[in-house]
């Protein structure tokens, strides 16, 4: 009772054009950069960006600051948000090849994204395909709240929502399915320790990554992609599908996961406001790990 209640309220105020959303996100943008995670992003794109200048640095701070505000207007209206006008506000190119290999006998399409853009309306590509299921991996939410909230929101686009701990089963169900799936996944974030097998040089820093995108690919064979996300003005967004390789069983370790952590990293140079700098993305260090690795092996 009590979550529908919230969502009634949250759909209504999803109702206004976004337009006029954007001006809630205007007014909490002074708010947002003074008291949330400031500190972190300041230190964090210092790092990153060792040669800007300090006015260079906080420009692209108060650009990401304006940009991460309005997401969330963004988020919101997707509870009222029509498929045409979802469809109006985010462009999918590239897709041709894709077909080409589904045709060919393809079942499985990775395709690796980033916290950049607007990643939750990228769910909406099932729109504009009914040649293949839409899918994506998602890590369950702690607050069971908002966990049922964004399920919600990203399976009314028709596509399908895979709970991390069941990708690699529910992967290969569908492929004994015979179904031709394209498959997201959002693979910026920091790993766990136990989850920490490879670092790469991103931004400036050794950083740790999830391989198992990868390591389901190779067993699946899948087809392997990345998606570049642009942001031609506000509120609109492409996404350009980038083929990293057709066939990944043969593949070397870790070089799929490299390579789109190559192309992550030139998107965010070419537009560092349109990352999420408010994770603390490089908390666990090559040290720290290998250290953890030397001392389990003494026990």
């Amino acid at each position: 009772m009590f979550y529908k209640i919230i969502y009634k309220i949250l759909w209504l105020l999803s109702l206004p054009p976004l337009e006029i959303l954007y001006v809630w996100s205007d007014l909490a943008y002074p708010f947002v950069r003074r008291f949330y995670r400031r500190s972190l992003v300041r230190k964090q794109l210092k790092e990153s960006f060792p040669l800007a200048s300090s006015e260079e640095l906080k420009q692209i701070e108060r650009k990401f600051y304006h940009h991460l505000c309005d997401l969330v207007p963004e988020i919101l209206k997707q509870l009222s948000m029509s498929r045409e006008e979802m469809m109006h506000r985010v462009k999918f190119v590239g897709l041709k090849p894709i077909q080409e290999g589904f045709a060919e006998g393809k079942t499985d399409l990775f395709c690796y994204l980033g916290h950049y853009g607007n990643w939750e309306w990228l769910a909406s590509l099932q729109y504009w395909t009914n040649d293949y299921l839409c899918a994506q991996i998602y890590h369950p939410l702690y607050n069971k709240f908002m966990d049922r909230l964004f399920l919600e929101v990203r399976n009314a686009y028709g596509g399908e929502c895979i709970p991390m701990k069941l990708a690699a089963r529910t992967l290969v169900r569908r492929k004994q399915e015979d179904k031709k799936v394209f498959c997201g996944f959002i693979s910026d974030q920091l790993p766990k320790w136990e989850n920490i097998h490879h670092f790469t040089p991103f931004l400036n820093h050794d950083t740790a990554v999830f391989t198992g995108g990868e390591q389901m690919g190779k067993h699946l064979n899948a087809m392997m992609y990345y998606g570049r996300v642009t942001m031609p003005k506000r509120g609109y967004y492409v996404m350009e599908a980038i083929p990293i390789n057709h066939d990944s069983r043969d593949v070397p370790d870790f070089e799929v996961t490299d390579r789109y952590m190559q192309l992550l990293e030139q998107d965010i140079i070419a537009h560092p406001e349109l990352w999420l700098w408010t994770h603390n993305r490089w908390k666990r260090t090559k040290e720290d790990w290998m250290n953890r690795k030397t001392n389990s092996e003494r026990d």
